[in-house]
């Protein structure tokens, strides 16, 4: 019987590189990955989605819709200069939320103002809730 131990020799290294991943700073790179931070919440009738996009205008977005999600796209375009720090995520971007019940596509409505999106996405009537009356015999 052959017990291998390599693998256990690995494991400091392998440690090391855990507690690295974890502590090390949250890169630009990744935080444009999650571009545009966005909350979605909702009540009986609709769904809401409210994101974050200031400096882009509405015809610069472009909203679609499939039978399973929201599809957020546009475009920030960058001020042109000599930078010291930029945190300020430019470029395309593209986030997509996917939906879990079915919506009323004739009835969204979408709204821009002070660089916070924000849709409305109605239920469609069989997935809103419905009273079941209980007969007592």
């Amino acid at each position: 019987m052959v017990i291998d131990f390599s693998t256990l020799y690995d494991f400091p290294r392998q440690f090391d590189r855990l507690i690295e991943e974890f502590t090390r700073p949250y890169a630009l790179s990744e935080r444009r990955l999650a571009y545009p931070p966005l909350n979605i919440t909702e009540d009986d009738r609709n769904l809401y989605v409210s994101a974050e996009i200031p400096g882009v205008s509405m015809e610069e977005l472009e909203l679609s819709l499939t039978d399973k999600s929201l599809v957020i796209k546009g475009e920030r375009k960058g001020e042109q200069g000599k930078y010291f720090r930029q945190e300020r995520p430019v470029g395309a971007f593209q986030r997509v939320i996917t939906l879990g019940i079915p919506v009323n596509r004739e009835a969204i409505k979408a709204r821009l103002a002070s660089g916070i999106l924000e849709i409305t996405l109605p239920k469609a009537e069989e997935a809103q809730p419905k009273k079941i009356s209980i007969d007592v015999g």
